[in-house]
């Protein structure tokens, strides 16, 4: 596979994709679009892949939709902003909800615009020290997009999220973990040692319940408690019946530490 925008590379069950546009800030256009579409379906069709680390190359993760790209005009001559939502960044989002394998946001440098929110789709967020997050829109009198209305109140409530949507205040690091936000930050010097330990020790992990457990959580969002608990108990099911779980008891017992399989 030829990329032009992006970096793809597999180092024993961890893909990661970085996106390598640092020049532009790694900023998003309709190219980098097509490749990750790519990229991430042939991350979803390796089995020898359990996690994908999503990051980006130089100072930035990213700084959003690139704003000197062609942008579709209508009829009568006006940027028409629906399109590439509709082409891009919503099937990008809706791809990283429904990824059948753990996803890693990791922050190496800002997460702005729309990719604050590409990387809060993501299952688990891990930041450089030095990053930051920004619901930038209201600074080009634009409505926050690419699931960031959805995703942003169910993290940190309705009042905080639309307080850093109006102000469009960066959200630093150390912060944003505090929110929760951010589920780790690691020191700018080693950064990404800690992001490819972290991601292997995942990737050690048992497959199949990581995917039945993300299931869990995303049903949660529209489910009753009594739904909830009669969709824990088949999953639970499903996840007593598999190879994995023999395996976990199996290395209790023994005193060792289990080898998945992820079925």
């Amino acid at each position: 596979m030829s990329l032009t925008t992006l970096r793809y590379t597999v180092v024993g069950a961890v893909a990661t994709i970085s996106l390598a546009r640092p020049d532009k800030l790694n900023a998003l256009n309709a190219t980098m679009h097509a490749e990750l579409r790519d990229v991430l379906g042939l991350c979803e069709r390796d089995d020898a892949v359990r996690v994908a680390v999503l990051t980006g190359e130089g100072r930035a993760f990213s700084s959003g939709q690139d704003l000197t790209e062609d942008l579709p005009r209508d009829a009568a001559g006006r940027i028409d902003l629906g399109p590439p939502l509709e082409r891009d960044y919503n099937p990008l989002i809706r791809t990283l909800s429904g990824f059948p394998k753990v996803t890693v946001a990791a922050l190496n440098g800002p997460a702005v615009g729309a990719s604050m929110n590409i990387a809060l789709a993501c299952d688990i967020v891990v930041a450089a020290r030095s990053a930051y997050l920004q619901e930038a829109f209201a600074k080009i009198a634009l409505v926050p997009d690419a699931g960031g209305t959805w995703i942003l109140p169910r993290l940190v409530g309705p009042k905080r999220a639309l307080a850093l949507m109006l102000s469009a205040e960066p959200v630093q690091a150390e912060e944003a973990f505090r929110m929760g936000l951010v589920y780790k930050v690691f020191d700018d010097a080693t950064f990404t040692d800690e992001v490819a330990n972290f991601a292997a020790s995942l990737a050690k992990g048992p497959g199949l319940a990581f995917r039945l457990t993300k299931q869990a959580i995303q049903e949660s969002l529209s489910n009753d408690l009594t739904a909830q608990l009669e969709l824990e108990a088949r999953l639970q099911r499903a996840a007593g019946f598999s190879h994995d779980f023999i395996e976990g008891v199996t290395a209790f017992r023994q005193k060792r530490d289990p080898r998945f399989e992820g079925r």
